[in-house]
């Protein structure tokens, strides 16, 4: 069976965006070390799940980042996989994707995830956004969990966790820090 793999950055203090969405928190001078773990996550995975909202950010840049001159050579390698990849894009209010390869999902969380996961292929990550991280938590629909703790605190915004209703249990698997000021974490579920 197919796992789902969450990559996500939060602040120190557990927040994945401002009030308003703001990602002005976040590390993007990742070293090559780091770099390396992503590409490492990625590997196995043959499609990603996203959000409308990370999708319209998204289909905006990777595409015309694969041919654009000024893109660095490791941002068009990563457009070239995003762009072949299979999208699933999880929305109550698009009804077509303009990106290649782009599937818009609008049936059940459950029954799509268990519909993907009982597919052959790779692991599928998952990137956000807030909501649609948060209801696949809810459903513990997650098997690894991937958190890049950025050192920065925020005081106040939106957590993938903020939904919860009971205790939530993780065991970790590893943890990981590098010279950008990431630590990643590394979950899987509690038994």
């Amino acid at each position: 069976m197919r796992k789902i793999k969450l990559q996500m950055q939060v602040s120190i203090d557990g927040f994945v965006c401002g009030p308003n969405g703001e990602m002005d928190f976040t590390v993007w001078n990742w070293d090559d070390e780091l770099k390396n773990y992503v590409k490492g996550l990625m590997a196995p995975a043959d499609s990603f799940i996203i959000g409308r909202v990370l999708y319209e950010g998204m289909s905006m840049y990777w595409p015309a980042a694969e041919t654009n001159p000024e893109t660095s050579d490791e941002d068009r390698a990563a457009a070239k996989a995003f762009n072949s990849m299979p999208k699933h894009v999880f929305t109550k209010t698009l009804t077509t994707a303009d990106w290649n390869n782009a599937i818009i999902e609008s049936g059940d969380l459950i029954d799509t995830i268990t519909t993907l996961k009982n597919r052959e292929g790779g692991d599928i990550m998952l990137y956000g956004g807030v909501s649609l991280v948060s209801s696949f938590i809810e459903h513990n629909l997650i098997d690894e969990y991937h958190l890049f703790v950025n050192p920065n605190a925020i005081g106040k915004g939106r957590s993938i966790f903020g939904d919860l209703t009971e205790k939530f249990g993780f065991q970790l698997v590893n943890s990981s820090s590098f010279s950008c000021g990431i630590v990643v974490l590394h979950y899987v579920p509690a038994k």
